[in-house]
């Protein structure tokens, strides 16, 4: 996949069909980086669970370019508990060959829309300590930290910090 223009990208809601494109975007960051504290790359029956259980209230939205799925955003319920229920975490990834052209900030202005239109009260982020590029795309589009979690994870050898940052919804 070559280098793209925004112009050209459209941002849309996912369906099932779109599981293998964001399989493959999620998995190269499960097994390469620390974007993702998942150790395990997902099958596409798993991707395809994962897609179902967001349908209804949450949300995933993908980024399509010339045909191709080039990243994805997505609502996920914060905690199980009901009081949790107005509350909503968000994710994005974007595939490494097309980053830095405004596609992530694009998929996050949609997702805040999402997340407004479904009654949502406030958006919660999480983030791998170190990821600037993440913060600085979340404080684009209204984010701001609240806190940092410690060491909370382990991944390649090494210990992992969580920036938590929230956004406020009307």
């Amino acid at each position: 996949m070559g280098p793209r223009g925004t112009d050209d990208v459209v941002i849309r809601l996912a369906t099932v069909a779109d599981a293998e494109a964001i399989r493959r975007i999620y998995n190269h960051e499960v097994e390469h980086t620390t974007h993702t504290f998942d150790l395990v790359a997902r099958s596409l029956e798993d991707q395809k669970a994962w897609l179902l259980d967001r349908e209804g209230a949450l949300g995933v939205v993908v980024a399509e370019a010339g045909g191709d799925v080039v990243g994805f955003a997505s609502l996920s319920e914060y905690r199980p508990r009901a009081a949790y229920r107005t509350s909503v975490e968000s994710s994005v990834y974007v595939d490494e060959s097309v980053r830095g052209q405004g596609i992530g900030q694009r998929l996050m202005q949609e997702l805040v829309q999402l997340a407004e239109a479904r009654g949502f009260h406030t958006m919660i982020a999480r983030i791998a300590g170190g990821r600037e590029a993440s913060v600085g795309l979340h404080r684009a589009v209204g984010f701001e930290i609240v806190g940092t979690e410690r060491e909370v994870g382990r991944k390649f050898g090494g210990w992992l910090d969580v920036v938590v940052m929230q956004r406020m919804l009307p």
